[in-house]
């Protein structure tokens, strides 16, 4: 494996992009099984209905996870930087300053 290659999940900052990409996506999958719920000619059975209804969970949870995940990703982020002092002085006072207004 070359050394140049990255995976989506080298860092927390490709994980942050790979997150935002598949939020759009379940957003995306979401609003269309919404208008398939709201479309009679699409739901003629009572089963049929009812997957759709179950998909529209399903997809619904996985947003919520997802939200998670890059709130989590997040803190995890801001959490390396305090550990490893990537943030600069100027830019800790200020934080801590804002913190106590």
């Amino acid at each position: 494996m070359p050394d140049g290659f990255q995976s989506p999940f080298d860092n927390i900052e490709n994980a942050q992009d790979y997150l935002v990409l598949l939020s759009e996506a379940v957003e995306e999958a979401r609003q269309n099984v919404a208008a398939d719920l709201t479309s009679d000619a699409n739901v003629k059975s009572p089963r049929r209905l009812e997957a759709v209804r179950l998909a529209l969970y399903k997809l619904e949870k996985l947003e919520q996870h997802i939200k998670s995940s890059r709130r989590l990703l997040n803190d995890l982020r801001t959490l390396r930087r305090l550990l490893f002092e990537e943030r600069t002085e100027a830019e800790t006072s200020k934080a801590v300053l804002d913190r106590k207004r």
